[in-house]
Formats: structure tokens, sequence, C-alpha cells
């Protein structure tokens, strides 16, 4: 892997944990050492996640991790909205029954304690997964990789909410069993369902959480 890939995972999978939260200053003389990177590819890296949205350039040599606004939020369930129910209906036609009712018992099974926390969000990585697959659509797969990949700091928001992460595991069962009924239209509201609830979930948490000064990832 070449160093500017390593700096990029690295700060990207920071940045997801809340490790490098909002407003954190990235050096490129303190990063590039603490990463063990020479500067160049360190920049590279940092344009990267500057494109992703992920950080914002304050200034020619000030780089820090952008803020998360309701904005954001917005912009991206409308756009997982459409392609996630386009993934759920092309998954029901095409998908193996017996994968999605092995994820839809997963769910009912599975444990939301904090110690749990971490399986529970590994299953809906594998469920997404099989989604993907299943869709068999590589362009759709690669839009949803993007919108993934900040939805990951917006999961966060959840996870001190015990009734959220409940319903959040009713709402993919029903969605896994439907896609191994092959009920498509039901595939398709289910997760249109489960993404409302969970935009309403996020943008109430963000409501509640302190309000740095600090710019959100938006372009425009």
């Amino acid at each position: 892997m070449r160093a500017s890939d390593r700096a990029y995972e690295r700060l990207l999978d920071e940045i997801q944990s809340g490790q490098l939260a909002a407003g954190a200053v990235l050096s490129e003389v303190g990063q590039s050492t603490r990463l063990g990177v020479s500067r160049t590819p360190l920049r590279e890296a940092l344009s990267r996640l500057a494109a992703d949205g992920l950080v914002v350039q304050q200034s020619p040599r000030v780089t820090v991790v952008a803020g998360i606004a309701a904005a954001d939020i917005r912009d991206l369930f409308e756009v997982r909205t459409a392609l996630e129910t386009t993934a759920a209906r092309a998954a029901a036609r095409r998908g193996d029954p017996a994968v999605f009712a092995a994820l839809a018992e997963e769910f009912r099974a599975a444990g939301l304690d904090d110690a749990a926390l971490d399986a529970y969000y590994a299953l809906i990585a594998r469920f997404d997964r099989a989604v993907d697959a299943a869709a068999d659509n590589a362009r759709l797969s690669a839009a949803l990789r993007t919108v993934r990949t900040h939805l990951v700091r917006v999961r966060r928001l959840a996870r001190d909410k015990p009734a959220r992460l409940a319903a959040s595991a009713a709402e993919h069962r029903l969605i896994a069993a439907a896609i191994a009924d092959a009920d498509a239209d039901l595939a398709a509201s289910a997760t249109a369902v489960h993404l409302h609830n969970a935009l309403e979930s996020a943008l109430l948490s963000l409501e509640d959480a302190p309000r740095p000064l600090i710019p959100s990832g938006r372009t425009s």
C-alpha cells in the first residue's frame, strides 16, 4: 500500500471513530511525524479527505476535521434513501433468500448493550455488503460507499440511545426478511422507513450535542 493510502486510511478511521473530533487541527508536520510518512503523501491524503468533505482547509497551512451540520445530515440521507431503496429492490429480485433469512435471524438475536455494539455495527456492515452483492450493480455500490464514508460518523450519534438501537435492529430485520421473501416493494418501503427514523434520531441527537464553531464539509 502506498504511503498516501496508508495515511488516508488511518486518518479516515480516526475521524470516523471520533478519535479525531470535529475541529481537530491536522498540521502537516505533526501528522506526518505521527503517521510515519513524508509531507507529500500526507498532503495527498488530506486532499482526498477534503474531497470526501471530512476535513476543511481553513488557511493554506491549517486543515481541521470538518463538523457535521444538520444540513449535511439531511443531504446525506436524501442521497442515501434514493440509493438504498434502489439497492433493496434489486437485492429482493436477485438475492439468495437463505443469506437474507439468516441475516434477519441475526438481527432478531442481536445484542445491543455497550459490550455488543461493535458486533452489532459489524452485522450492519455485513448486511450492507450482502445487499450490495445481491444488487450486483457496481456503480450503485460505488455511490453507496461514498455515502457510507460519512454515515459512520452519523451512526455514532445513536450509540447512547437504546430505544433507537432496538428499533434499528427491528427495522433491519424487516428489510432482510422482505429481501429473503423476494418482496421488492416491502424491502424498499421498509428501507425508506428505517432511513426516515434514523434521520430524525440523528437530527435530535445533533440538537442535544455541544455546538463548536467548526465549519462543516459543505461546499455550498
